[in-house]
């Protein structure tokens, strides 16, 4: 009996050890592919493969030094005849209107939704039509 628990414990120390050494593999590919990416440097194949970040992801295909993220539109005041911008700090409405009941802002809100979806709806049969002729 006493051979057979030495037997497991050098089984598991065999398998921790190469565990181990898996490991720390890894988190070395990962961390090289990390600073390759950070510093615009080019990430060898088959390195950071198995990232579950998605950090290597990135950098093989040069999502970090790649193109920047384009913004999203600009958004107008709901207000009738505004012209500022609106900011997420004041609920979407400008600076001068903040202090409006959300109410009064939602009704704005649809009377700009109504008559932007009354003029597509003009002209957008039109081009519609076009293209299924096409």
């Amino acid at each position: 009996m006493p051979r057979r628990s030495f037997d497991i414990r050098d089984i598991v120390d065999e398998f921790v050890t190469r565990l181990s050494s898996l490991i720390e593999e890894d988190t070395v590919s990962r961390a090289r592919a990390a600073v390759l990416s950070a510093f615009g440097g080019r990430v060898p194949a088959g390195v950071g493969l198995r990232a579950s970040n998605g950090v290597a992801g990135a950098a093989r295909s040069g999502g970090l030094a790649g193109r920047k993220r384009r913004k999203g539109p600009i958004q107008l005041c709901p207000v009738p005849g505004c012209k500022n911008r609106a900011a997420p700090v004041f609920g979407m409405v400008c600076a001068e209107h903040k202090n409006l009941s959300k109410a009064q802002i939602k009704k704005y809100r649809e009377q700009r939704r109504a008559r932007k979806m009354a003029g597509k709806g003009k002209a957008g049969a039109g081009r519609r039509a076009r293209r299924k002729g096409k």
